[in-house]
């Protein structure tokens, strides 16, 4: 199903495309306002298992210990789909911790008909927030632009019809051109392509300086300046499956994320909204700044979400033998609990996701151990 909002055959940069395939023209429009929601085309971490948000809780209840437990304490829950992540927090926070909890759910799409009352719909998160901010394949979805290295060695942006069909456009230059020697070199060479993450680096410093205090976390597809992709991860979802990656609103569109630029970007934001509250961080927003490519910044924290998973309780171990002949059913419950603990954990799939912690004014709440299998 083609997008009206989108239909046009102009070639134009793939942010731009992307945005209006995903998110429409003047509020209307785009994939991720259809009614089916992002659960009707591909399979997240939160529709995986309730165990993913339940180890979320565990984590927001670690923020709340390191903050002195507030008498209010925020969640956020970025790219909130249909609130699902969300609804699924509340219910499995203690009642103590869930009584001073406020939660929001930030999203494009219209809110969904018979979400909990307390839960606040919002187009963009709220600043002054106290707590933990937590997006889940939200960075992955932030439009980028394309470069791709042409016969002359030349990074040129790659333009696009909304039938996917491409082109080499004009050269990459200023922040662009500067983000890609920094943080994804292509070394030249005719037919390498890159995603400029420039403006994920700037999304989740916003997101970032929204907070006086406690902790910022995403989670999404992922790869550091170690191990760029030679090609770029571009690509699309249809119907629960990949699929070329056509700008026409009939699909998501995504892109894998260098986490470890963000994450420098979030420090600067971090830094600022520790010293000064959370208001007012025009500067902040701009970009990385500062620190070597492939170097984690102090305060930041980069795991996989095996790891991260672990250290919140989710071990995949299967229950012991000995409780099928004691309690069957309590064996058997145990038993497709570590099927679902043992796909989220599980490498080569949602194991392998990325983890960025960003504190803002506490110590880290999560300490993963050593990393294995």
């Amino acid at each position: 199903m083609v997008d009206k909002a989108t239909d046009s055959g102009e070639w134009r940069g793939w942010r731009a495309a992307t945005q209006a395939a995903l998110y429409g023209v003047d509020g209307t429009g785009g994939f991720y306002r259809r009614s089916e929601g992002p659960a009707g085309h591909f399979r997240t971490s939160v529709h995986a298992s309730p165990l993913f948000a339940g180890a979320v809780a565990r984590l927001l209840c670690r923020v709340d210990e390191a903050l002195g437990r507030p008498s209010s304490l925020d969640f956020v829950d970025m790219a909130a789909g249909r609130g699902e992540l969300v609804t699924a927090v509340l219910a499995a926070l203690p009642a103590d911790v869930a009584a001073r909890t406020r939660a929001y759910a930030v999203e494009f799409a219209d809110r969904p008909a018979g979400l909990a009352h307390r839960i606040e719909w919002l187009p963009e998160p709220p600043r002054q927030l106290t707590g933990l901010l937590f997006a889940n394949e939200w960075l992955d979805n932030v439009p980028v632009e394309v470069a791709e290295v042409d016969s002359a060695g030349v990074a040129r942006r790659v333009l696009v019809r909304d039938t996917g069909a491409e082109r080499l456009g004009e050269r990459v230059s200023g922040a662009e051109a500067e983000w890609l020697a920094r943080w994804w070199p292509t070394a030249g060479e005719e037919g390498l392509r890159a995603e400029i993450g420039l403006p994920r680096d700037t999304a989740w410093a916003a997101a970032v300086s929204c907070l006086e205090g406690g902790l910022a976390v995403a989670v999404d597809y992922a790869h550091t300046a170690d191990a760029r992709p030679p090609f770029g991860t571009l690509t699309g979802f249809l119907e629960g499956r990949e699929t070329a990656p056509v700008p026409d609103g009939s699909r998501d569109i995504t892109a894998h994320v260098a986490l470890d630029a963000c994450a420098e970007a979030g420090a600067t934001a971090g830094k600022g909204a520790s010293r000064e509250g959370a208001a007012g961080k025009g500067a902040s927003r701009e970009g990385a700044a500062g620190k070597g490519a492939g170097r984690e910044p102090v305060g930041a924290r980069l795991l996989t979400q095996r790891a991260a998973l672990r250290a919140l309780g989710i071990s995949g171990a299967r229950p012991p033998l000995a409780l099928a002949s004691t309690d069957p059913s309590a064996y058997v419950r145990a038993l497709a609990g570590a099927g679902e603990a043992a796909e989220l954990i599980a490498p080569g799939g949602l194991g392998d996701f990325g983890w960025l912690l960003q504190p803002v004014g506490i110590p880290h709440p999560l300490d993963p151990g050593p990393e294995t299998g």
